[in-house]
């Protein structure tokens, strides 16, 4: 059992603060949804949690299993065991998606693997992705359609099966054929074994990839948790029952 522990979490972006007080413990085995109006908070909790360094943390504590992470580079982050799905990939023009993995699952291991046998496992792990092996010659996210490029995500995400993943509006910008996709693959058994955070504002998704827990932040706190009722609420309701309760 692992777990990541935040606590009192404020952080800033250019002085300015958007985290105000979070407080979220996440185990192995636990999905969790956060939901929220846009602008509050929700990216930048994974960002901070990841360690991007736009995102200064002004107080408070991240704990990977009691130990601290927030002297930790995103890499050693990474190599820890957390992982990033991003709502929007970076492109990297002249470095094919191929020798991009390639780096990914060498950094994660002690012992270098050739290429040969990483793109022997690269193939195992794209089907059932409904992934086009023809897009490993091309740049990273280089033209890719948005579904191209959070397959992608998914991709590296179980090449890399870390402790926990950290999913941010995976399912924005995808058609229903693509979305059935990633969420089949989110709800994969060895996946399912690691502790999500997942950012969606749609109960489509959240109906396809269950939450354990859910969480809705406003104005950088989370301000109620619960189960799987709190993203059917949102869905009928909207945010204003939360507000009012605020």
């Amino acid at each position: 059992m692992h777990k990541i522990e935040i606590k009192n979490l404020h952080v800033s972006i250019e002085d300015k603060e958007i985290l105000k007080g979070v407080n979220l413990t996440v185990k192995s085995g636990e999905i969790h949804a956060l939901m929220g109006p846009n602008g509050n908070g929700k990216s930048t909790l994974l960002a901070a949690i990841m360690g991007h360094p736009k995102y200064e943390i002004t107080s408070g504590e991240i704990l990977l299993d009691g130990e601290s992470i927030l002297d930790m580079t995103v890499d050693q982050r990474s190599k820890a065991g957390i992982f990033l799905a991003m709502q929007n990939p970076q492109t990297i023009p002249g470095v094919s998606n191929l020798e991009f993995l390639k780096y990914v699952v060498n950094a994660h291991n002690d012992n270098s693997k050739k290429l040969k046998e990483i793109f022997q496992e690269i193939k195992e792990k794209a089907n059932g992705l409904d992934f086009d092996l023809n897009m490993l010659k091309r740049f990273v996210n280089d033209g890719f359609s948005g579904g191209e490029k959070k397959k992608n995500e998914i991709l590296q995400l179980k090449l890399l099966n870390p402790l926990f993943s950290l999913i941010d509006e995976i399912d924005s910008g995808l058609d229903v054929d693509a979305l059935e996709v990633v969420s089949k693959n989110l709800n994969d058994e060895e996946l399912k074994k690691q502790g999500m955070i997942i950012v969606s504002h749609y109960d489509r998704f959240f109906k396809k990839v269950n939450p354990t827990h859910a969480h809705v932040i406003i104005d950088g706190k989370i301000v109620k948790s619960g189960g799987s009722e709190i993203v059917d609420k949102i869905n009928s309701e909207g945010y204003s029952w939360v507000k009012g309760n605020e």
